[in-house]
């Protein structure tokens, strides 16, 4: 039988693709949550998305305080890294993943390497300037 977390969100979704609560449409919804097919792994990856939905709604704050930053202080430095992709992560999640970092104004996702990888590219804010040591 059907998880009632998997007929929640499969009825989540119709809901939110039909935008129609009424009766016929919700036992259309019940009948397709019921007819699709069920993912034996959907838990462990439910919670990779609700972990991720998570950081969705933290990084507004985080995006909106980096905006500010940005203008305040002047960012002159760059920098290029790799990062490595967290394991067991399906096409969404990855999208998801390159959704977060791109995001915030301060970084922005240049490549994903089929290999496990995204390559990122930051805004750093200018370095102090190095100071003169006097040896009298």
């Amino acid at each position: 039988m059907i998880g009632y977390l998997d007929l929640l969100l499969r009825l989540t979704i119709w809901f939110l693709l039909t935008a129609d609560f009424s009766l016929p449409n919700i036992l259309i919804g019940v009948a397709i949550a019921l007819i699709l097919p069920r993912n034996r792994t959907l838990t462990a990856v439910l919670k990779d998305w609700l972990k991720a939905l998570w950081q969705v709604l933290v990084a507004i704050p985080v995006a909106f305080g980096e905006a500010v930053e940005i203008m305040v202080r002047p960012h002159t430095e760059e920098s290029w890294v790799c990062e490595r992709v967290k394991p067991n992560r399906t096409p969404g999640l990855i999208f998801l993943d390159i959704f977060l970092i791109t995001f915030t104004p301060k970084t922005i996702v240049l490549k994903y390497d089929e290999n496990g990888w995204y390559e990122v590219h930051r805004i750093l804010p200018k370095s102090p300037k190095p100071r003169r040591i006097n040896h009298e």
